[in-house]
């Protein structure tokens, strides 16, 4: 992998990973409902998940999916279905008590499995993966290639999903009104169904 492969892939991983999608959508959320000390799992589940499923894609599934074009629209009737429930769930949510702790009755934050989980349904996350492996990835070298393209979407990953969450974290305080926070969420939970139109209007994820 040269120079210039390494620089595009750069520059798109970080297009990618800074721009609106379920990911941020839900980390802005959680951010602003529950800070970001809490939402610190969210985070390293997604980079962790989604450094896996760019693996996982390079060496295998992409051809398993060129095998069974119908694994395509299973997994986007999936993950669109998954994602209606995530916004139902952040529409309905309701902020941590001025104690900023966290008890069985309390809403609570994705897990760290649940973020690294969560990339499987993710229609976004799967784009990227496809599209970093087919585009990015050389032919020669494949297994060392595949993982340089994983580590370094990682590495490009973390300090833009941390972003989306820096300024959640920060809206947090204006919203501390219950009523307007939840107008943020119900305007949350819209665009993140909002961000499923390039999927359900594409022929394929």
């Amino acid at each position: 992998m040269n120079n210039e492969i390494i620089t595009a892939l750069i520059a798109f991983a970080f297009v990618s990973s800074i721009t609106p999608g379920p990911n941020n959508l839900m980390l802005l959320t959680s951010g602003t409902n529950f800070g970001f000390k809490h939402t610190i799992p969210h985070i390293l589940g997604i980079v962790t998940g989604f450094t896996v499923m760019v693996v996982l894609v390079g060496v295998g599934l992409l051809q398993l999916f060129d095998a069974f074009p119908l694994s395509y629209l299973m997994l986007k009737v999936l993950s669109v279905a998954y994602l209606f429930y995530l916004a139902w769930k952040i529409a309905t949510s309701a902020p941590l008590e001025n104690d900023d702790t966290l008890s069985e009755s309390k809403p609570k934050p994705f897990t760290f499995l649940q973020a690294a989980l969560f990339q499987w349904v993710n229609p976004k996350a799967w784009a990227v993966a496809l599209t970093a492996i087919s585009v990015y990835t050389p032919p020669f070298h494949a297994i060392i290639n595949v993982v340089m393209v994983a580590v370094i979407f990682g590495a490009v990953t973390l300090p833009s999903t941390s972003a989306w969450v820096l300024i959640g974290a920060q809206m947090r305080r204006f919203l501390t009104d219950p009523f307007k926070l939840r107008v943020f969420n119900v305007c949350a939970a819209l665009l993140l169904i909002g961000s499923l139109y390039p999927i359900l209007f594409s022929a394929k994820i």
